[in-house]
């Protein structure tokens, strides 16, 4: 028993050492990051690239308690496809803006939302620039953006 006592505290110690460690390569100040149900519906197997020109700029909020998104419409040479881009506070802050008629590039997620084809998008060029909005395994750059911003 006498043995036992220093073993606890020692592996006690050493846990509590190791803590901020582990927490730090977290990259989330210890909170896992933990998808919204509209997040999960992005697939990394259905990613994909389109070209095409914006044809509509609409803030949206498609999902209840959520703040409003912005979308474009891209006309592409086969079709009219809705891409949802982000929340419309985070576009807002980059350095990129869109406007009708403008040649847009998207590699994104096609899924199928509310029964229609749609692109999540990870990443849109126009001209030089290049907004990135989601890792290759979709998870949201703003994911954790405004804890950043203080």
């Amino acid at each position: 028993m006498i043995r036992i006592i220093p073993t606890i505290a020692t592996f006690s110690i050493l846990t509590v050492l190791c803590l901020p460690v582990v927490l730090a390569q977290s990259g989330t100040g210890g909170r896992a990051y933990r998808p919204t149900p509209y997040q999960r519906i992005y697939n990394p197997k259905t990613v994909e690239t389109i070209t095409g020109q914006v044809i509509a700029i609409d803030n949206i909020s498609s999902v209840r308690g959520m703040s409003g998104g912005l979308h474009l419409k891209v006309k592409t040479s086969t079709e009219v496809i809705p891409v949802h881009l982000g929340p419309a506070w985070y576009i807002n802050q980059q350095n990129i803006q869109f406007h009708l008629q403008d040649n847009i590039e998207v590699k994104g997620s096609r899924i199928s939302f509310a029964g229609k084809p749609t692109i999540i998008a990870a990443q849109v060029k126009k001209e030089n620039q290049i907004l990135k909005l989601r890792s290759d395994d979709g998870i949201p750059v703003w994911a954790g953006w405004r804890r950043h911003q203080r």
